[in-house]
């Protein structure tokens, strides 16, 4: 019989914080009757955020077109998605239990350049397009291309979402850390990323690209167009892609702040050597539809014999699932405003991104009151990186950097547990995203509904100030 000794090791390696020993422990208690606030993962419709009509009505028609033959259809359906199905169904006569091209459905890859056409006011081609399962699927595809021999390092921000150490571990590639600046709201410092990638090159890794996650998880920052611009000229000097994770770009919540898409910043530079693969989720955003696993990534400056590498990577797994693809079809091709769904999509719109707005400022607002613990406002994304502040337990000078860290995550996690099986609510621990040796953080979302936020907040000051007791006792 196998046992863990026979296991792939880099799977052994591999943590995954999002949903890690904290998270299994809370659908412990919630089985044994504790109310759990989940504030782990960025999963909307499991906190009570409502699906968009629009796109479940595209969905269900297209899962079963009959429906479009009931004269009651007509009357629970908005005309023009009865309509769009129609064409989707012209377009895709298999409809979706079959497979389709490999990249995805042609039509879809076109809307998907229209869309960033539109956005950008650039030139977008469909054929440089992928349609995947999800965001999540695409960055691994990519890793997969660009991952070249054992010493290939990707360099990813600290602090980071755990896709990406655990996709380096899993394949045995070389992490390359850069430090976000905390004090400068999380954006990019030259000198860090000049000081990452010399240290790695002293110890024999070979960088090959450079992950960006923007507007940022787990940090809720937003990149001004000037750090953008820093960014790619830094990846142009050293021969890096960039992998840009911008499935957050709908998540703006300050008037001062806007998304720029490194597509668009690349092209006013008039950048044509950098490779870039950038990426968007029907998961984020207002849609929130994490479970129809929808997504795309688009690249620019690579040449056809690379591209082709890639076709032939997404068809060994046939096709990205044809729902995602629908849904993604939807959230590039929204209701316009001469058809009978727009009011309907703009309301329901306008109170989800209305509410998280609310949700940000509450937590922006209220953890920097209490003492010990602060908070860079959220300013875009779903998250708040929460600074709190451990007075050391232990002499550590004389540790190694390793026993340290393990030290620090140990700190963190037994902060959060203890948080859990107090107070019920569910976060993660810096640690299991990256932070500053010496500094303590824990991630948690804005996503439950607002008067859950207020709880949290309450709860969180009753407990901090209860365990700075406790400690301070020791």
């Amino acid at each position: 019989m196998i046992n863990i000794k026979k296991l792939n090791p880099n799977l052994i390696k591999a943590q995954y914080a999002v949903r890690g020993k904290i998270v299994q422990r809370a659908y412990e208690l919630e089985q044994e009757g504790k109310k759990i606030i989940y504030c782990n993962i960025g999963n909307p419709q499991a906190l009570k955020q409502k699906p968009l009509t629009y796109v479940r009505q595209l969905l269900a028609l297209c899962e079963y077109p009959k429906l479009i033959e009931d004269q009651k259809t007509k009357a629970l359906f908005h005309k023009d998605v009865i309509e769009k199905v129609q064409r989707i169904l012209a377009e895709n006569p298999n409809g979706l239990g079959a497979y389709t091209q490999s990249e995805g459905m042609i039509f879809i890859r076109k809307a998907v350049s229209r869309f960033i056409s539109e956005r950008d006011g650039i030139e977008s081609d469909p054929t440089k397009i992928i349609l995947t399962d999800g965001a999540s699927k695409g960055i691994q595809s990519v890793f997969t291309l660009l991952l070249n021999n054992p010493n290939s390092g990707f360099m990813i921000p600290i602090p980071q979402y755990p896709l990406y150490s655990a996709t380096i571990e899993l394949y045995g590639a070389k992490q390359i850390n850069y430090y976000l600046d905390e004090e400068k709201h999380w954006e990019l410092n030259k000198e860090e990323l000049e000081s990452s990638i010399d240290e790695a090159k002293k110890k024999g890794i070979e960088p090959v690209a450079i992950v960006v996650i923007n507007p940022g998880n787990p940090t809720g920052s937003v990149l001004s167009k000037e750090n953008i611009k820093m960014i790619i000229s830094f990846a142009q000097k050293h021969n890096l892609s960039i992998l840009a994770d911008e499935v957050y770009q709908e998540n703006i919540y300050s008037d001062h702040h806007k998304f720029h898409s490194f597509a668009k910043v690349m092209d006013e530079m008039k950048v044509t050597d950098v490779s870039l693969f950038s990426f968007h989720s029907t998961s984020k955003g207002f849609l929130g539809e994490c479970g129809h696993r929808g997504g795309y990534f688009e690249t620019k400056n690579v040449d056809s014999e690379v591209y082709s590498q890639l076709i032939k990577l997404q068809s060994i797994g046939l096709c990205s699932n044809t729902a995602g693809q629908i849904v993604t079809y939807a959230m590039v091709n929204p209701p316009q405003k001469h058809e009978d769904s727009y009011e309907t999509y703009m309301k329901e719109k306008n109170s989800i991104l209305g509410e998280l707005k609310k949700k940000a400022e509450i937590l922006g607002e209220e953890l920097n009151k209490i003492k010990g613990m602060s908070l860079k406002f959220p300013y875009g994304a779903m998250y708040a990186f929460v600074k709190i502040d451990l007075p050391q337990e232990k002499n550590i000078r004389n540790m190694s950097k390793k026993e340290i860290a393990e030290y620090e995550s140990k700190r963190d996690f037994n902060y959060c547990l203890e948080l859990l099986e107090e107070t019920g609510i569910c976060v993660v621990p810096g640690s299991g995203f990256g932070q500053k040796p010496h500094t303590y953080h824990f991630r948690t979302t804005f996503l439950p509904p607002a008067d859950e936020i207020k709880e949290l907040v309450k709860k969180l000051k009753k407990f901090h100030e209860n365990y700075l007791k406790n400690l301070s006792k020791n």
